[in-house]
């Protein structure tokens, strides 16, 4: 039974179609790559799978569990499908501490030292121990990206998506932020992330996904995707990242 599994997956914004049919599969400690131009509903797809949109038809399911449509318990979902978006999102009113400790208290009913502690550890994790009591206007974007993660972790989830989580960053921060994805990689967490960091996807993807006008027109591993790919849209797609000097 495959760990997170997305069949038929339509999604529409009114009368204009984003997802046209997403079928997926995602083994438990697989890394799977979205690459693709923008708007092609990759950001769309992970937001789907977080119930932050509400899906047309389909079904997603977790661990043999519906996860999607009417009656779902976006809470429990949540404690289990984490995210990080490429805007950070963080609170500006609360310290970086307790930008991390919220949800781990009001969702998982951690008390304030237990969840405090944890926090303290993750920060640790990522070269951000000072940090706890900053505010996150008072961090760099990479430093705020960081932070954005933990908060993510902080939920243990058993899945965690990232949208795009280097694309608002200077050049000069992006690999601060892939160092600790290559590190949850190799720890084995699920992971599901959107990105146009060509060289990081191949390296740390198991499977990689081109979608093109909202399906996955190709699938692969990185080294098929990336070295000998079947479609004429993935190749013309892969010859603009080149010429980019993006691969």
């Amino acid at each position: 039974m495959p760990f997170l599994e997305i069949r038929s997956l339509h999604k529409s914004y009114g009368q204009v179609p984003v997802l046209k049919g997403i079928d997926l599969t995602v083994e438990q400690h697989q890394v799977i790559c979205l690459i693709g131009a923008s708007g092609c509903g990759k950001s769309t797809l992970l937001r789907c799978v977080n119930a932050l949109e509400p899906i047309n038809s389909g079904e997603i399911r977790l661990d043999g569990e519906v996860v999607s449509g009417e009656g779902t318990d976006v809470n429990r979902l949540r404690r289990d499908v984490g995210i990080v978006f490429q805007a950070f999102n963080l609170f500006p009113h609360m310290t970086v501490l307790d930008n991390i400790t919220l949800a781990p208290r009001r969702v998982r009913g951690l008390d304030r030292s237990e969840a405090e502690r944890r926090g303290r550890e993750l920060l640790a994790r990522v070269g951000l121990d000072g940090k706890a009591s900053s505010y996150p206007d008072g961090l760099s974007g990479g430093q705020q990206q960081r932070v954005a993660i933990v908060r993510a972790l902080a939920m243990n989830p058993r899945v965690l998506l990232l949208d795009e989580i280097t694309s608002a960053l200077d050049p000069e921060l992006v690999a601060e932020v892939l160092d600790i994805v290559r590190e949850l990689a190799a720890e084995g967490l699920t992971m599901l992330l959107a990105t146009h960091e060509m060289s990081f996807a191949r390296e740390v993807a198991h499977q990689v996904c081109f979608l093109h006008d909202g399906v996955i027109l190709e699938q692969g591993p990185p080294e098929q995707i990336f070295g000998a790919p079947t479609q004429e849209r993935t190749r013309a797609f892969l010859r603009r990242i080149i010429e980019a000097g993006r691969l």
